[in-house]
């Protein structure tokens, strides 16, 4: 952030402040998969994304999590932290979807009674691959450290989403250090990074409806945004 007033991602850009410590995140009203080879634009995409992600910082701080979330000023952009991002996807799995169906021998819906914590180079010209232990720690990374995190954040999210009656399939978070070198959960969580099936059922509630082409997505994050509301 030091050289650019802003720096543009696929679907959100962050712009510098007033406060050296802090940035602006705006959430655009754009939707992409496979690193960007398919996206759209879906109007109020991005302000539906920016509430729901703020309402979920706020409940995982309550429970414990360190968040880079500081306030929502406007409707589409949240103020955070200034954060250097660990160039690390953290991935966890509670049942088989996805890619680890396509990658493995798993069924969908398959229930992974201890979840599965995946890490993947954050580096869409190598399309993100997947990371052992060993070549984290070869990098200067603690594994341990992220799954401790990743496997808090996890016990928070199931719980919230299931008083909106969706199962957490599964997620991808990623994490960054401050200025004082705490490290903090930082990006989004959203429909955007998480993928949500209807409690029972396997009816998608989130990207894989745009990513599959299995639905509208607005509808699926409008309920997502109304009842996150009823019980924030």
């Amino acid at each position: 952030m030091s050289d650019t007033t802003f720096i543009v991602g696929k679907v959100k850009t962050v712009f510098a402040t007033s406060e050296p410590d802090e940035v602006l995140i705006q959430y655009e009203d754009r939707v992409t998969a496979g690193n960007g080879e398919k996206e759209l634009w879906v109007e109020d995409k991005g302000p539906m994304c920016c509430e729901i992600s703020k309402i979920i910082f706020k409940k995982l701080e309550e429970a414990g999590i360190k968040t880079h979330y500081v306030s929502m000023p406007t409707y589409r952009a949240m103020c955070c932290k200034k954060v250097d991002i660990v160039p690390l996807e953290v991935i966890v799995r509670n049942l088989a979807a996805g890619s680890i169906v396509r990658q493995t021998t798993f069924d969908e819906g398959r229930l992974f009674y201890k979840p599965l914590v995946e890490f993947h180079l954050k580096d869409d010209s190598k399309n993100d691959p997947l990371l052992t232990p060993d070549r984290m720690r070869l990098m200067g990374y603690e594994p341990d450290n992220f799954i401790e995190n990743a496997l808090a954040i996890n016990t928070a999210l199931i719980k919230i989403f299931h008083q909106i009656d969706l199962d957490l399939v599964d997620f991808k978070v990623e994490f960054g250090h401050d200025s004082n070198g705490t490290l903090l959960l930082a990006d989004e969580i959203s429909p955007d990074s998480c993928r949500l099936w209807k409690t029972g059922t396997r009816e998608s509630y989130d990207k894989d409806l745009f990513r599959d082409e299995k639905g509208d997505i607005v509808t699926a994050y409008k309920y997502i945004l109304q009842e996150l509301r009823r019980i924030a």
